[in-house]
């Protein structure tokens, strides 16, 4: 084979290689978060419409943890620090929630499950993590949590010697929606 015909075939083989990276990295996001919703790793949880159809007699604790970002400025705990309940039994759970400022802020929750083992088998049912939240200048809301642990954590040989599951949420500041964003501009506007 000739030079040129060397050179050109290292380029094609270069160009393969940087198209297979950027696709791969461009599926990694996605698909990992298809394996831990799937798995539980990582302290995905699942989501269910309603509550389990088994209550088995034995319990779990289920403890409560909130913090947020570093730059919001709300204050943010849970209301209660750990419940009991039995295994498939629906619990409910109060997040407070307070905007000391003098503007509205928009935020969002991430969560997650520790042990990882037991975040496959920690079941919400309604959260306000799966919606953006927003307070006003002074606002405090509580907000609720419902859930269960899926009777199925029993059998696995992993999480069925889980005794305690903490549950942990941090909001963080996100952009307020443009029709809230105007009314807070005006807001500012009117105080100057």
């Amino acid at each position: 084979m000739s030079a040129p015909n060397n050179v050109r075939r290292t380029v094609i083989q270069l160009v393969c290689v940087v198209v297979t990276m950027g696709a791969l990295a461009w599926a990694a996001i996605p698909a990992y978060n298809w394996f831990c919703r799937v798995t539980g790793y990582g302290g995905e949880t699942n989501v269910a419409e309603t509550g389990s159809d088994t209550i088995l007699d034995r319990t779990i604790k289920i403890r409560f943890d909130g913090s947020k970002e570093r730059d919001m400025p709300w204050d943010f705990k849970p209301l209660q620090q750990e419940v009991e309940l039995r295994i498939g039994e629906t619990g409910l759970a109060f997040y407070e929630a307070y905007n000391p400022t003098n503007r509205p802020i928009a935020g969002q929750a991430s969560y997650n499950v520790a042990p990882y083992a037991a975040g496959s088998y920690f079941t919400k049912i309604a959260c306000f993590c799966f919606t953006e939240q927003i307070l006003q200048p002074g606002e405090r809301v509580e907000m609720p949590v419902t859930f269960y642990v899926d009777p199925e954590i029993v059998d696995d040989p992993e999480a069925q010697h889980v005794h305690t599951i903490t549950l942990s949420y941090t909001f963080y500041e996100i952009d307020l929606p443009e029709g809230y964003a105007a009314l807070d501009h005006e807001a500012d506007i009117n105080l100057n």
